[in-house]
């Protein structure tokens, strides 16, 4: 075989193991997570929204973006570090692809210092605001860890 066959072969089989890692992980997101979209603010009105999903866990709540390879989530929020400081409806063209969604301002404090806006369905609001206050007070962990 010459040269340039076999490095055509091996691009190819390179590009088929990304595409169904790609297929891989998007479908077990989709599968396992809550959809969301989520930006970095500040931001554009209508720019910076990533498709992803959530998963949440007893200390943190992680977003694995849906066109990533990454094998971990793209960002994780402590728990502990979240609050909720705004809510809004879409603006401007967001309307087109959020139409029927909330959009939740979140700031964070500890690992993953940040400032983000999460647009999600009705239901999934409720879940996420549920989830937040039902946390541990920080004076009931400095208790327990003292």
């Amino acid at each position: 075989m010459s040269l340039p066959v076999v490095l055509l072969s091996v691009l190819l089989a390179v590009a088929v193991i990304l595409g169904a890692m790609l297929v891989f992980r998007v479908e077990k997101l989709r599968r396992a997570g809550t959809p969301i979209l989520l930006r970095t603010i500040p931001a554009a009105v209508d720019e910076g929204w990533r498709h992803g999903t959530v998963h949440y866990r007893d200390d943190s709540l992680r977003y694995y973006r849906l066109a990533s390879l990454r094998p971990g989530p793209n960002v994780t929020l402590p728990r502990q570090g979240i609050e909720i400081t705004g809510r809004r409806r879409p603006e401007g063209t967001e309307t087109e692809i959020l139409e029927g969604m909330q959009i939740l301002q979140v700031h964070t404090k500890g690992r993953g210092d940040g400032a983000y806006e999460l647009a999600m369905g009705p239901g999934a609001v409720t879940a996420f605001q549920s989830w937040v206050e039902s946390r541990q007070s920080e004076r009931s962990q400095r208790r327990r860890s003292a």
